[in-house]
């Protein structure tokens, strides 16, 4: 909160960003590989220290008699922004003062040979350790500004590579379809296939699912681009000659705000009907249920054919056209240099990548964050081990959009 000449208070955000955008390219760089590594920085107690003084200022402020309705008002919200942030700083603070107690205290029974009391007192400090760990990341998910679209229902597009691996691509499609499906159960959300082209040997061309639930988009966002698999296949020459084989495919995640407000002109479209393929019962192939849209001025087309009704799934690729549509115009409102749908599908090349499937070594290496995760089978099957992925992936974005805005504002104090 700033004072202005004459006397009103001005609301100043806790990060000046509009909207974060992570740069995972360079957070391997990085010095902070953990919220409690980021907390020790200078720069971090500095700025939390001047949001606790704030925040003290403003509870005596709106003890004054003297403030108009507007300032109060004011001043009201900016102690809701600053109280939680000030009460969990105090928390961390007093949790590493328990920490520096119990580094004295294990020094003390070191030296006398206690050896017993001293084991009791690193466990207590290994437990306090992961406290203070998880209490840093709580305050730094206060200090990031929430992705506006964080709560929003999304469409999950799975698709095969076209440069590389042949079948083994379709087959590991399939493979990480059904994990994102096992993911949706694992966090109860509502998982809605829209959409399933599987190839012919029994591996997936392309699939799209709606999912919905409790904070999709916030999970699932980083999930977005290249995914490259090496293993050795099945069958063929190559499983007898032990030749490990690589293959890619791409996942494109786009938000779904519930209340898409997007006019489609019906003389815009150009709607065909198609007999559905694959699974889905004794209707498949025999009637024209499956719908293809084409919005005829952008050339953007939909498919739906999991509903026995045509009209279902002709609501259903109106939904997901209006979704890709709205993408577009939030793009453009973003101003990026390139749209985030070309940033997550590329070319689908290995060089484009984010993150990699090595069967043959029982790893999955995440590119950005430069983490390796073993037993492939626990992370396909989408619970704990990929949640722990997924959770790793938020925490570093949160690190770095925490030091990417301290950084930001060393270089304006250095600037004058």
């Amino acid at each position: 909160v700033g004072l202005h000449n004459h006397g009103f208070w001005r609301l100043k955000p806790l990060l000046d960003t509009a909207r974060f955008t992570p740069s995972f390219n360079s957070w391997h760089r990085k010095n902070h590989q953990t919220s409690q590594a980021l907390w020790k920085h200078e720069a971090v107690q500095k700025y939390l220290e001047t949001l606790s003084k704030e925040y003290q200022q403003v509870s005596h402020q709106l003890s004054a008699d003297s403030l108009n309705d507007f300032e109060q008002r004011t001043l009201r919200r900016r102690h809701a922004d600053l109280s939680p942030i000030a009460a969990s700083f105090q928390e961390i603070k007093e949790a590493e003062r328990e920490i520096q107690e119990l580094e004295a205290m294990c020094t003390e029974l070191d030296s006398r040979d206690e050896k017993q009391l001293l084991q009791l007192a690193l466990e207590e400090k290994e437990s306090l350790d992961k406290k203070m760990n998880v209490l840093c990341r709580k305050l730094f998910q206060l200090l990031v500004p929430k992705e506006k679209y964080d709560r929003s229902p999304v469409i999950l597009e799975v698709t095969a590579g076209r440069t590389t691996g042949g079948d083994i691509c379709q087959q590991f499609t399939k493979e990480m379809f059904e994990m994102y499906q096992n993911y949706a159960d694992y966090k109860r959300w509502t998982f809605d296939i829209v959409n399933y082209t599987p190839a012919e040997i029994g591996g997936l061309h392309h699939a799209a699912a709606h999912i919905s639930g409790e904070n999709v988009y916030r999970h699932l966002k980083y999930e977005g681009g290249t995914h490259r698999v090496q293993r050795i296949p099945e069958t063929g020459m190559s499983s007898r000659m032990q030749r490990i084989h690589t293959g890619t495919m791409s996942v494109i995640v786009l938000p779904q705000p519930e209340e898409v407000d997007v006019k489609v002109d019906p003389k815009d479209l150009r709607i065909d009907t198609f007999r559905a393929r694959g699974a889905g019962g004794q209707h498949v192939n025999k009637t024209d249920s499956a719908v293809r849209i084409v919005h005829l001025p952008t050339g953007l087309a939909v498919e739906c054919q999991q509903e026995r009704s045509q009209q279902l799934n002709k609501e259903i690729a109106l939904r997901t056209l209006r979704a890709k549509l709205y993408q577009q115009v939030v793009e453009k409102q973003l101003s990026q240099e390139q749209s985030a749908r070309k940033l997550q599908l590329g070319t689908r090349a290995q060089s484009e990548r984010i993150r990699t499937y090595n069967f043959t070594q029982d790893r999955v290496t995440d590119h950005r964050i430069s983490y390796d995760a073993r037993n492939i089978k626990e992370i396909l099957s989408g619970k704990e081990a990929l949640d722990k992925l997924i959770n790793r992936l938020l925490e570093f974005a949160e690190i770095e959009a925490v030091t990417q805005y301290l950084e930001n504002l060393q270089a304006l104090e250095g600037g004058g």
